[in-house]
């Protein structure tokens, strides 16, 4: 199935460095608001106490809630928030018990008896050692992937291909974390499992337009590399288009139905689904012509390969007819 119709290639390359600039300015504004406005860390990596509670016969009474909890020392400057309607919130204590027989729901229970008719229906309780070390974890097998994938699209295609890559990559990274940064979405292990998720559905794109690139540059002759580039992208456009928006559509009921414990980590995927798509087009393909990729090099060193591989081929058989 093609969406698109097209008798010659869409010229992209030529408005490459307008969505360059472009990505530069969105990436550079992403990084500041990170380190200007930081991320809002769940309990996963802060530590902490999450206590979440579900009222029965009534919307949940925030306000008396907080006044109950400020009347306790240790609950004083805890943050109470609403959790996907208006009858359950979650509250959340920066600090946790160090007695473990001690109950903090059943503490939290007693405490607030009086404002209606509650359930405790989650109680979530992670050290501040703990939540240091995932979150310490957490940026290692960030960095372990990108240099996975580095080595693996070194290995597959070359280097310029592999940076590429990771280029795109860490653009479709910045601008998902910066949109979580500033939306204030907590930053938990769900939200780490959606950015390296992220990660892979990118590489998927950049990919494929890279194998169809890689193809044009051995049957496409006496072309630049603009043009190779320019059908690649046009020829994988209608695939691109069709996986994405599926995509996106089946997220996107996963954030709108999915609850608010799904929040979270379907709004980052919707971002890095579209700033995936984006990139595989408009950031990986330009960035191998900024590194100064040269076609005649490129099949130079594919007709010296060829030619190895038939002169061991040749030798492999002089060798089984006893000729050597």
């Amino acid at each position: 199935m093609e969406l698109f119709k097209y008798k010659k290639p869409i010229n992209l390359m030529a408005k490459a460095k307008y969505f360059g600039a472009l990505s530069l300015i969105v990436v550079l504004i992403s990084w500041g608001i990170i380190f200007t406005k930081g991320f809002n860390y769940g309990i996963d990596f802060a530590g902490g106490t999450l206590i979440q509670i579900k009222y029965n016969d009534k919307n949940a009474p925030i306000k008396d809630i907080r006044a109950k909890l400020a009347t306790v020392k240790k609950f004083k400057n805890a943050s109470v928030t609403k959790f996907g309607s208006d009858k359950e919130i979650v509250i959340r204590i920066k600090t946790t018990s160090k007695n473990v027989s001690n109950d903090v729901g059943d503490e939290i229970g007693k405490l607030l008896k009086d404002t209606g008719n509650l359930e405790i229906r989650r109680v979530d309780m992670v050290g501040p050692k703990i939540g240091s070390e995932l979150r310490e974890k957490g940026l290692k097998a960030t960095i372990f992937a990108i240099i996975g994938i580095l080595l693996y699209l070194t290995f597959r295609f070359e280097w310029r291909f592999a940076v590429a890559s990771v280029v795109a990559l860490i653009h479709d990274v910045s601008i998902a974390l910066g949109a979580i940064a500033l939306l204030n979405v907590p930053f938990n292990l769900d939200i780490l499992a959606a950015i390296l998720t992220i990660l892979g559905y990118s590489l998927n794109d950049t990919i494929i337009v890279f194998d169809r690139i890689r193809e044009g540059l051995q049957k496409i002759k006496d072309k630049t590399l603009a043009y190779v580039i320019d059908e690649s992208v046009t020829k994988t456009l209608s695939r691109t288009t069709l996986t994405s928006l599926t995509t996106f559509f089946v997220v996107l009921v996963l954030y709108l139905f999915g609850g608010e414990i799904l929040k979270g980590f379907s709004f980052t995927l919707l971002v890095g689904i579209i700033v995936g798509t984006y990139s595989s087009i408009f950031i990986a393909s330009p960035t191998l012509m900024l590194l100064g990729f040269d076609i005649n090099d490129y099949k130079k060193r594919l007709a010296d390969k060829k030619k190895r591989e038939l002169e061991k081929e040749k030798l492999r058989n002089q060798f089984e007819q006893g000729i050597v």
